[in-house]
């Protein structure tokens, strides 16, 4: 395990246990702020965690994002988007970048907990430029999370997760966002991100090895670990009604370390990464007793 890796898992481990536990709650999307003006109450402590007002969020997202990562173009996508959540007093913020979490412990200052995230499979059928490399297998990642917020309209977050099936690296993605409400309906938000991953990461996406060299036609290339990418992401978020939610969004990210030395972005990809994209979510509320 190299010495950057385990800086990075000291750090997170730290964070989580100097929150002190005072509830559970599944994490809330992004968009919920008006959830205390809605007249919904918090009623974990005095009937447990299971009882009360929840809700589930359906909806979708349409990208135009790079067809894979690392790619030189980009192609319009459709991403389903769902989450379950308690209702409750307190506002808070998630970005759409965040992935599937439970929170575990929250003091209103730090929450941390589980987190999650499915990666679908890749391989050549995704785009030509990826023939004769190693298909990355349809699995997940499995991790956790922190959140600091150190004002009322700034978030800081990190995730680190370990690659189950598609991979057998470590991936962390750390954000900073601020976000301001313009009216009860409207918030805009953004901040800078960076992501870091383990060899095993990229040994899955950007490694080419020499059966892959002579198949696909690029330079072997084996990384290392490293920083992967920084860039910058933000988001407007209008609250139609009460239980619809859509939202416009743009992300920019610069690949960088053993990302951006691959032969695979040296050669027929690119460094800089951009998606926009909209959303729209449907709410619906239900009560557990």
């Amino acid at each position: 395990m190299s010495r950057s890796y385990k800086l990075l898992a000291a750090g997170l481990v730290m964070l989580a246990a100097s929150a002190s536990s005072t509830a559970l709650a599944f994490d809330q999307p992004a968009g919920q702020w008006q959830d205390a003006q809605y007249g919904y109450q918090d009623n974990t402590t005095s009937q447990g965690w299971i009882s009360g007002d929840w809700y589930l969020k359906v909806g979708g997202a349409v990208l135009h994002a790079p067809r894979f990562e690392g790619a030189a173009r980009n192609q319009f996508a459709f991403q389903p988007m769902i989450s379950l959540g308690r209702h409750g007093p307190a506002a808070r913020f998630t970005s759409r970048n965040d992935n599937i979490s439970l929170g575990i412990v929250d003091n209103g200052f730090i929450r941390a907990g589980v987190a999650g995230k499915f990666i679908w499979g890749r391989d050549r059928s995704t785009h030509r430029d990826l023939a004769g490399l190693s298909t990355v297998r349809f699995g997940g990642e499995l991790g956790g999370f922190v959140d600091v917020y150190p004002t009322d309209f700034v978030r800081l977050r990190a995730e680190m997760r370990r690659g189950i099936r598609s991979h057998d690296g470590v991936v962390v993605d750390l954000a900073a966002d601020a976000f301001l409400d313009f009216s009860d309906t409207i918030r805009i938000s953004g901040g800078p991100r960076l992501a870091w991953a383990s060899q095993g990461y990229y040994q899955a996406y950007y490694g080419v090895g020499p059966a892959q060299a002579a198949a696909s036609g690029l330079s072997q290339y084996s990384p290392t670990s490293g920083f992967k990418s920084f860039g910058l992401g933000g988001a407007v978020t209008w609250q139609a009604t009460d239980a619809l939610e859509t939202s416009v969004f743009g992300e920019y990210a610069r690949l960088m370390g053993p990302a951006a030395n691959s032969s695979l972005v040296r050669e027929r990809g690119s460094r800089n990464q951009f998606t926009i994209g909209t959303s729209a979510v449907y709410r619906f509320d239900f009560s557990l007793r």
